[in-house]
Parts: structure tokens; C-alpha cells; sequence
């Protein structure tokens, strides 16, 4: 139970924070974070209960709400609206907290405020008639009716009789109130004994202060700044200065047209002559960059050209144990990749063409459903216009039952009136039976808890007595004897610390032995590169003769563009297109579309040109690539043989003796 001195002034300032409250732009959280700052003069207790009541009032503002209006209209007519959440706070008390509360803490609250107000509302509120009739219906919209019965107008009725006697204490109040008025005589009014004032002496006037002279304003106020002239003057300078080169270069205008003719041929051909010699000496200058390697790239450079070497000696050894020349199989080869790209590109072809029938053949399936389209909507408006008529037909009917059904509702409660005041006598009775039984069981339990909390304080004075006793904290080590647990491998702390120092002598004497071997194994590695850089630099000279020969019979040789061959299939499917296309041209003129709609068709039908037009040229950049790489493996296993060929001196006598 909540005890408080002053319980005015408590809902004063619920009824204060409440009006500051705005749901809109606060949220409950925050709001009542800073009406607890504003409480930390009350205590503990007295905080509590201020910030429950007002979380209460704001959660179940709908269910308070509706008992006030109801006030407002019927017997609070000629109330203030400012009191509105005064009246508001002692509802949540009523309804939510006057459990926790008791009737004794809910009389002094009530008590505490304005008599004739607390009499009306209390006796408006807690009306058996009201909480049991429309309160509990309006109430039942928000929660469910079981709910609302059980929680909140059971125990308003069972507080009625304790609280009806409590209202009839306050209209004795408020009648004993008004005859004292009536008895009260007059108040006769007295002047007040004032004290006659003294008359007051004239002041002495002040002498008036002369004010000093003021200084002059200085000439040099009206006068523009030295430092404006300067830089005027600096400024004409400069122009001046300026206007002469521009002068000069007037002057001399067109003077270089009276160049002789012969200079201006040795011009055109040092211009011509120029771009050749800036592409020699930049293509030697990117000849000539020095590439830096590492010994990574040394060792795989030279593994690459040993790797190289070793298969063209495997093929002059085949050559010379009577294997055949595999240039007939690589010319065969050859023919056989060029008449797999034509059956590629045709088919390439074939697959574009094909797509473009199918978008002909799509737009002309569009066109056909837009139609029945329309054909479908008119029948569903008009099937439509018939389900609404027979909507309203029934819609009305339904509206005639439920008025017979209102009707006998209503007279079903006149009579279930009085059955439920028999029930709510009964079950008072239950009440007050349940709340006797449950009294006793209480106070069983906190006999049970009393024993339990003896017990357990004397088990808590013996743990504790025996951790006072003294204990002994203080060992003393021998570090040259061991544990004592008997195992095997024990020892000593000496004798472990002499093992360890014999085992770093040991790591030492390793590390020493490992940093001899890899000073031995470095010194070879760069050995080994020395002698591969020998063998890459001889390779790659090799290289640069082959390469130059290989320039030389590209310039000799020029193969000509190969031409894509058109198959019969190709042919068909151009007709086809060229068919569709005439009878969509058809279709389009005997339709008659709307401007509107011909633009958006138009858009679209640009649209799809434009995919198609990209389509092609893709497709015609994917054959170019596939020229290009069957050209490249072709002249790429020409090369690694002519280079294999010019490596050594010895294996090219050996091939051409095959030869």
C-alpha cells in the first residue's frame, strides 16, 4: 500500500503533466523519462506512484475517455472542461489501482480535492445501472467482453456498497457545508488605522553638469586615400605598358607570307620524312627498354626455353627413327577449321533470322489479342452492370433482417435486466467466501516462509563462523626435491633448470649448422642464375632472327577476306521475313489506331529495329573473332616450328636433311 502525506498536491501534479502531454509529438516513453526529472524532490514511494498513475491514465486513454464524455454530457453539464483530466486520474484510481490502493488511501485522495465534484463524479461513475449496461459495452469495442467483465466491472461492483458509503460521507460533507454558510453572519467591513505620513521636504536641485568640447571632425575625413591615387597610377602603368607589345604585334601582321617558294618544299618533305624517323627511333627505344628481372623470372624463362629445346630434339630424334612430316596433317587441319566456321557463321545466320520471323510472328499474335481483348472487357462491363444491380437488391433485404433483428435484441435485454442483479447477488456471496479461504491461505504461506528464512539464517552464522577460524597460508619450497606424485618422469626444479640450459646449447648448435647450409645453398642459386642468363640471353637472340624472318613473309604473303556462304535455309527464312513483315504493313493500314497509339507503336517498333541492328553487329563482331582466333593458332604453331627450327645449328642441318 502506497502511504502519502500530501495527496492534493500529488494529483495536482498528475493533472499538470497530463495537460502538458501531447500524443502527437511525444511519445510515452520520453515523456515520462522527463516527469520523473521534474519528480526527484518527492520520494521513492511518492514517485512511484505519481509515474504509474500517469503511465495509466496515457495507455488506457481510450477506456477513460469514454466515461468522462459520458460525465461531461449528462450530470457533469456546467463543469469546467480544464478539470477534464482531474476527473480522468481518479477514474484509472477507481477502475485499475483501488486494489493496490485500498478503500481507507482512495478516501483520503478523494477527500483531499473539491467535495462537490469527487461526490458527483464517484456517484455517476460507480452507478451499478452504468458500469453494467452501456460503460461495459463501450468497453467491450476495445477489449474482449470475458476480459472486460472479469477484470474490471466484477471488481467495480463488488467496490460499489464500500464506496456508495463513502459518497454519502461527502454529500454529508457538502450539506453541513451549506447551512454553516446560511447561519454565517456578515462580515461588517473596518477601516484600516493607517499611519498619517510625515510631509516630505523639497529636494535641494543638482547643479547641471558643463559638458567638455568635443574634438573637431579631421580634413582628412572628406579626402579620398593616399593609397587609392598609387594604385591608379600603377594601374595606367601597367596598361600602358600593355598597349606597346600589342602595338608591335599590329605592326607586323602577315609578315611571314613573303617566305620563298623553294623553303616551302624542303618543308613538305622534312615534314613528310619527320613522322617515319620519330616511328624508327621510337619503335628501337621500345626495342631497347631494359626489363629487369628477378631470380623467379630468370629460373622460369630458362626452364620455358630448356623445355623448348628438349621437344624439338624429341622430334628430330622421331624424324630421324622414320616419322612423317606433320605438315600435310596441319594443311588437312586447316581446311577442316575453315569449313567449320562457315557451318558456324551460317548457323549464326540462321538463328538471327529465325528470331526475327519470330518477332514478326509475335506482334502479329499481339494485335490478334488486343482484339479479343476488347471483345472480353465489353462482356465483363456489361456482366459487371447486372451483379451490381442484384448487389443492391440484396444489400437492401439484408438492411430490412438486421432492423427486425436490432428490434428483437432490444427486447431481450429489457427482460435479461433483472437476471443479471440475481446473478451479481450470488456471486458476491462467492466473493466474499473465496477471499475468506484465500486470507487463510496466505497467512499459511508466510508462516512457511518465516521458518524457511530461520533456517537458512542459521546455516548462513555457521558458514560463517567456520571461515573465521585461522588457517595456515605459508609453505616452504626445497627446490631440489621433486613433487611426490609418484610418476615417472619427475625432477627436481634444479635439475629441470640444468636440462633446460643443455637444451638451448643444443638449439644454438643447430641454428649455427642451418645458417652454414643456407650461406652454401644461396651461393649456389646464384650460380644457377648466372648460368641460365647466359642461356636466355643466347635464346633470346635466336628468337629476334626468327621473328624477322617471320616479318619478312608476312609482307611477301597476303591472304585474302574470307566471305560468309549462304545456305538454303538462310534464303527460306529471308522470305519468310520479308512475307510476315508485308502482312503486318496489311494489318497496320486496315486496323485503324488512334494517332496515340501509332506513336507508341511506332517508339516500340524502332525500339526493336534498334535491338535487332545490335544483335547483327554483335554477332558479326563474334565471327570476326573467330577468324581472327582460328588465323592466330594457325600462324602461332608456324612460328613455335620455324623457332625450333632456328634454335641450334645442328637441329636445323637435321631437318632439312629429313626434308
Amino acid at each position: 500500500m502506497v502511504k502519502m502525506v500530501s495527496h492534493g498536491k500529488h494529483i495536482a501534479i498528475i493533472v499538470q503533466q497530463l495537460n502538458k502531454f501531447n500524443p502527437e509529438n511525444q511519445d510515452m516513453e520520453d515523456f515520462l523519462n522527463e516527469s520523473a526529472k521534474l519528480l526527484q524532490t518527492l520520494n521513492v514511494t511518492e514517485e512511484k506512484f505519481v509515474l504509474d498513475t500517469l503511465a495509466g491514465c496515457i495507455e488506457y486513454k481510450s477506456l477513460l475517455d469514454v466515461v468522462v464524455n459520458a460525465f461531461f454530457v449528462r450530470d457533469g453539464k456546467y463543469c469546467l472542461i480544464s478539470e477534464r483530466n482531474l476527473y480522468i486520474a481518479i477514474c484509472y484510481l477507481a477502475t485499475f489501482q483501488l486494489e493496490e490502493l485500498g478503500l481507507q488511501q482512495f478516501s483520503r485522495i478523494v477527500k483531499s480535492l473539491d467535495t462537490a465534484k469527487m461526490q458527483k463524479f464517484l456517484r455517476f461513475f460507480f452507478n451499478a445501472l452504468y458500469l453494467n449496461t452501456w460503460i461495459k459495452d463501450e468497453w467491450s469495442k476495445f477489449y474482449d467482453s470475458p476480459y472486460v467483465k472479469e477484470n474490471w466491472i466484477d471488481p467495480l461492483l463488488r467496490w460499489q456498497p464500500k464506496v456508495q458509503q463513502l459518497i454519502e460521507q461527502l454529500t454529508d460533507k457538502l450539506n453541513n457545508r451549506t447551512t454553516t454558510v446560511k447561519s454565517s453572519r456578515v462580515t461588517q467591513p473596518e477601516e484600516f488605522n493607517l499611519t498619517v505620513p510625515k510631509p516630505r521636504a523639497i529636494p535641494v536641485p543638482l547643479p547641471i553638469p558643463a559638458l567638455d568640447k568635443s574634438l573637431p571632425v579631421p580634413p582628412s575625413t572628406y579626402k579620398p586615400p593616399k593609397e587609392k591615387k598609387q594604385l591608379e597610377k600603377i594601374q595606367t602603368k601597367n596598361h600602358r605598358k600593355a598597349q606597346a607589345p600589342l602595338l608591335k604585334a599590329a605592326a607586323n601582321q602577315f609578315k611571314c607570307e613573303t617566305m620563298r617558294p623553294e623553303k616551302e618544299e624542303d618543308t613538305d618533305d622534312t615534314m613528310e620524312s619527320k613522322p617515319a624517323i620519330q616511328a624508327q627511333k621510337i619503335q628501337s627505344k621500345i626495342d631497347n627498354i631494359p626489363i629487369k628481372l628477378n631470380a623467379a623470372a630468370i629460373l622460369r624463362e630458362g626452364a620455358l626455353y630448356q623445355r623448348k629445346m628438349e621437344q624439338e630434339l624429341k622430334r628430330v630424334e622421331n624424324l630421324l627413327q622414320g616419322a612423317r612430316d606433320p605438315s600435310e596433317f596441319l594443311e588437312w587441319q586447316k581446311k577442316m577449321r575453315g569449313k567449320d566456321l562457315e557451318e558456324q557463321l551460317a548457323e549464326i545466320e540462321c538463328r538471327r533470322l529465325q528470331g526475327k520471323l519470330s518477332y514478326e510472328e509475335a506482334v502479329l499474335a499481339h494485335r490478334n489479342v488486343v482484339q479479343e481483348n476488347k471483345k472480353k472487357a465489353d462482356l465483363m462491363r456489361e456482366e459487371k452492370a447486372e451483379l451490381m444491380h442484384q448487389y443492391a437488391e440484396k444489400r437492401l433485404q439484408e438492411q430490412k433482417e438486421m432492423r427486425e433483428l436490432v428490434e428483437q435484441v432490444v427486447e431481450g435485454h429489457k427482460n435479461a435486466k433483472q437476471a443479471k442483479i440475481k446473478l451479481q447477488k450470488y456471486k458476491q456471496q462467492i466473493v466474499q467466501e473465496v477471499c475468506e479461504e484465500n486470507r487463510e491461505l496466505l497467512r499459511q504461506a508466510l508462516e512457511e516462509e518465516e521458518e524457511k528464512l530461520r533456517k537458512r539464517y542459521e546455516l548462513i552464522q555457521q558458514i560463517r563462523a567456520i571461515a573465521s577460524l585461522p588457517s595456515l597460508r605459508h609453505k616452504f619450497v626445497d627446490l631440489t626435491e621433486t613433487g611426490g606424485h609418484g610418476l615417472i618422469c619427475e625432477m627436481s626444479i634444479v635439475e629441470l633448470r640444468e636440462r633446460l640450459a643443455l637444451l638451448r646449447e643444443a638449439q644454438k648448435a643447430a641454428e649455427e649448422e642451418k645458417r652454414d647450409q643456407i650461406i652454401h645453398e644461396k651461393q649456389a642459386k646464384e650460380q644457377l642464375i648466372l648460368e641460365k642468363l647466359d642461356q636466355i640471353s643466347m635464346f633470346r637472340a635466336e628468337l629476334g632472327r626468327a621473328a624477322a624472318l617471320k616479318q619478312e613473309e608476312k609482307k611477301r604473303k597476303s591472304q585474302p577476306g574470307e566471305r560468309l556462304m549462304k545456305d538454303e535455309r538462310i534464303l527460306n527464312l529471308q522470305k519468310k521475313i520479308v512475307e510476315k513483315t508485308m502482312e503486318r504493313k496489311k494489318q497496320t493500314g486496315l486496323l485503324k489506331i488512334t494517332p496515340q497509339k501509332t506513336s507508341i507503336a511506332w517508339r516500340k517498333d524502332s525500339l526493336e529495329r534498334n535491338r535487332w541492328k545490335e544483335l547483327e553487329e554483335s554477332r558479326e563482331r563474334q565471327v570476326k573473332i573467330l577468324q581472327h582466333g582460328l588465323m592466330a593458332r594457325e600462324t602461332a604453331q608456324k612460328v613455335a616450328a620455324f623457332e625450333a627450327a632456328r634454335r641450334t645449328p645442328t637441329a636445323h642441318l637435321l631437318h632439312s636433311e629429313v626434308k
